[in-house]
């Protein structure tokens, strides 16, 4: 009882609705509206793997699985057996149900990786030779056919013969008295040919009169001429009925014969309907296939962005608003959750939840929750959820939870014993009283249920109702594998300090709208919003003023500290959360640049694979070559002359394959007026005005600027170093050159305002490597930590020697002038 009003509480039926709407078959359907629960993990396990190979299989089909043809016949099933004769609608659903199934077998025996599937489908039997003969005898609109038997065709064809004959006699008639006619047709009445004659003029054709319109003008006869052949035509209808009979009848006989296999396959095809219902609807909304673990061996619950399904149904389907997710990682020692905060926070709705995800795992459904989607199988879903006041039964809000409360026990403690029956006529307390949770000695059991309570201990005196609840979490932490309880018992709270199977968890509150935010935070009891929401709410502050005084200083120190603990977490949240955005920007650049390592390394070993293979094939030429003089030096008696022509001949086989000499550097030039020249540190092209002076000293152009620049600062414009100057005699001192002037330009400006200093040291590093002179980077004033994270940069990059703030005009104290 208590596992159906579970499935009630939970809105299981709602979310089984929603499910048979993806179903493809009549009976898939049904039975997805009410679809049963598994008893054993196996089974679980069994459903999951159907719904996992079908998810795979629709992904590589298209447009997926198709059921067409296949249609409810269980009914006619069982009225085969019992030596009905079935309608040749039925008889040829029948038929096509074969075909369509024997279609779906096709396409799955033509996939791999479907094991499961395979071997459900294996035991499909599909009768061909019933279906064949089904449509040979029944047409498309479930007719006898002429080609059902050979009687059949006779009287077919006799059928046809009586019939032309009567039309034949009408028109006649029709035509020799068209005076007396109402209207130039041939109809039935009663199965019997008739013609529409005008009421006066019935005389003028004698014979049967089976109808009268309704005006009463017009009489439809059957002429007396016609009536024989009418009645002919009756006999040999009956006949054609009778042997359409038998026809129906020895092809239900058959049917009846094949009807185990036929209910076989029928189930197997509203199993493969529902996998496939389930795999779309699990694809629909979201969902990740489940595994089920066992805490015993210290795994962890982990149902990360778990959403509610109906209330995804209702974002997606109806437009809803969109659905907060809940993170539930529940550690293996864990036997308790109790969730505390504001009333309208997602308390009840974080229980809905926990316990429609164990039910949907249970059935072979996907779970709407982010991969990895890990959690135990739970023999029994129980739920306490709302409220079972009644005024019919004289049930108190007290009474109706504990009511339910001892349901839930009992079905935890089936079959021990351990409880004793009341008369019904003891008080609430003392029926409570009476129940195992107060029996501190009861032994520890390994059930694998999971318990969901709302509010519990509610309803009653504070100090009692805690007590209570407190001695019922207990129990249950012995009795169940996991329990999750909502409460607003502070009490409950320091069960965590007490008893580490205990943990705490807490819906939030935003204190700036004062509504609550709908996320779960672990770890932290949820603090009383009451007298903040009252306010809001419109009572008058000096009402919640005087409630604050009551409350007493020292809730309102719980109360900060705990709002400590969520700053603290929110702030470590936020942490955590731009931590791994640099864990990916790092783990995205690490790929690259080993990428583009493993791509260099490839193609240098293919560059010195291909050298080794060029110098081989030269040694093995030279070697021929040599062997060939060698040889032509063996031939006779080798004299001066002979010899003197090998030494040349290995000369040039030398001069051959030897390797080029390097190149020697290029002579030196030197500088006219006029010429175009390159200055390296500027990066920029330059006409000469002057020749160089005795200091190799002399003035460029370069767009509108002239300066002064060395001889060794520039180059030609094919790369030559210029020639130095010999100086008449040496200088008394070595004088170390000016630099050159620091020009600004577009090339050598880097803007780094509105970045983050991560981001700021990436771009100036690669900007300092491709610079060849001073490099302009503008961080400006903003808080200074842009600046001061450029300056501790540059301060320990081995290129910079130094670095300077930019002149006013060109930014001040917001630019900095890095020297290379």
């Amino acid at each position: 009882m208590i596992q159906s009003e579970t499935l009630e509480l939970l809105e299981w039926p709602r979310l089984c609705q929603h499910l048979s709407t993806f179903a493809a078959t009549k009976l898939g359907a049904i039975v997805a509206r009410d679809l049963p629960i598994p008893e054993t993990q196996v089974e679980s396990e069994q459903l999951l793997a159907q719904t996992k190979e079908v998810y795979e299989l629709e992904s590589r089909l298209h447009p997926g699985l198709s059921f067409e043809g296949i249609q409810d016949i269980g009914d006619s099933l069982e009225r085969a057996i019992l030596q009905s004769i079935l309608p040749g609608e039925e008889l040829l659903a029948i038929a096509t149900t074969l075909a369509g199934t024997r279609n779906l077998r096709r396409v799955i025996d033509n996939q791999e990786n479907v094991p499961v599937l395979n071997d459900l489908v294996s035991q499909l039997r599909t009768y061909p030779e019933l279906e064949q003969e089904i449509h040979r005898c029944i047409d498309e609109r479930g007719e006898v056919t002429d080609r059902a038997s050979q009687k059949m065709g006779e009287i077919r064809v006799e059928l046809r013969k009586i019939r032309s004959q009567i039309t034949q006699k009408l028109q006649n008639i029709i035509q020799a008295k068209s005076g007396a006619i109402q209207e130039q047709l041939i109809t039935q009445r009663s199965d019997r040919f008739v013609i529409p004659v005008k009421a006066p003029q019935k005389d003028a054709i004698p014979g049967i009169v089976h109808d009268t319109s309704t005006s009463g003008a017009t009489l439809y006869i059957e002429p007396s001429s016609v009536v024989p052949l009418g009645n002919q035509l009756r006999q040999i209808f009956r006949k054609e009925q009778t042997e359409a009979e038998a026809i129906r009848r020895t092809l239900t006989e058959k049917v009846a014969a094949v009807t185990p296999d036929l209910e076989r396959l029928l189930a197997i095809v509203t199993t493969l309907d529902l996998a496939v219902a389930k795999a779309r609807y699990s694809l629909w909304i979201g969902s990740n296939p489940p595994r089920f673990i066992n805490r015993q061996d210290n795994e962890i619950i982990t149902l990360r962005n778990l959403r509610h399904p109906l209330l995804v149904w209702q974002q997606q389907h109806e437009q809803g608003n969109p659905v907060i997710p809940v993170d539930l990682l529940i550690s293996p020692q864990i036997r308790v959750v109790t969730i505390t905060g504001p009333n309208t926070g997602g308390k009840t709705v974080t229980l809905k939840t926990l316990g429609l995800a164990a039910i949907m795992a249970k059935v072979g459904l996907f779970v709407p929750a982010r991969e990895p989607v890990e959690m135990p199988w739970f023999s029994q879903v129980l739920a306490d959820i709302g409220d079972e006041q009644s005024l019919q039964q004289s049930l108190s809000t007290f009474s109706g939870h504990i009511r339910r409360i001892s349901r839930i026990l009992e079905a935890i403690d089936e079959g021990t014993g351990n409880r004793e029956q009341g008369t019904g006529k003891e008080t609430e307390e003392d029926n409570f009283s009476q129940s195992p949770i107060i029996n501190h000695q009861s032994p520890i059991t390994n059930h694998q249920s999971l318990v969901l309570l709302d509010e519990v201990g509610a309803g009653t005196d504070p100090v009692e109702g805690s007590a209570l609840a407190i001695a019922l979490l207990k129990y249950l932490a012995n009795h169940t594998q996991l329990t999750m309880a909502s409460t607003h018992f502070g009490e409950l709270k320091a069960l965590k300090y007490e008893d580490s199977r205990f943990e705490n968890a807490s819906v939030e509150f935003n204190e700036t709208t004062l509504s609550p935010t709908y996320r779960l935070l672990w770890g932290i009891p949820g603090r009383s919003n009451a007298l903040s929401i009252a306010l809001r709410l419109g009572l008058k502050p000096e009402v919640v003023a005087e409630a604050k005084t009551q409350v007493g200083e020292a809730t309102d120190e719980v109360n900060q500290v705990i709002a400590g603990l969520e700053a603290q977490r929110r702030h470590q949240e936020t942490k955590a959360a731009e931590a791994q955005k640099i864990l990916r920007q790092a783990e995205r650049l690490y790929k690259e640049v080993s990428d583009k390592a493993a791509a260099l390394e490839a193609r240098e070993k293919d560059l010195r694979a291909s050298q080794e293979i060029a110098v081989q094939q030269a040694i093995t030429q030279a070697k021929g070559e040599i062997a060939q003089v060698i040889r032509r030096l063996q031939k006779g008696t080798p004299n001066a002359q002979d010899a003197q022509q090998a030494t040349a001949s290995l000369s040039q086989i030398a001069q051959k394959y030897e390797p080029a000499p390097p190149p020697k550097p290029k002579a030196g030039f030197m500088p006219k007026v006029g010429d175009r020249v390159r200055i390296p540190k500027l990066g920029q092209t330059a006409e000469v005005l002057t020749i160089p002076d005795a200091d190799g000293n002399f003035a460029i152009r370069f767009g509108i600027m002239k300066m002064t620049v060395q001889l060794q600062d520039i180059e030609s414009l094919d790369g030559q170093k210029p020639e130095p100057i010999v100086k008449a005699k040496p200088a008394p001192a070595v004088v170390t050159p000016p630099p050159a002037p620091a020009i600004r330009t577009s090339q050598n400006t880097v803007d780094l305002r509105g970045k983050r200093v991560a981001d700021g040291e990436y771009i100036l590093d690669k900007a300092i490597s491709e610079a060849a002179g001073p490099l302009w980077i503008i961080h400006g004033h903003g808080t200074g930590k842009l600046k001061q994270g450029v300056h501790a940069f540059l301060q320990q990059h081995p290129r910079i020697t130094h670095y300077e703030p930019a002149a006013q005009a060109d930014g001040g104290s917001g630019v900095t002038i890095a020297h290379i």
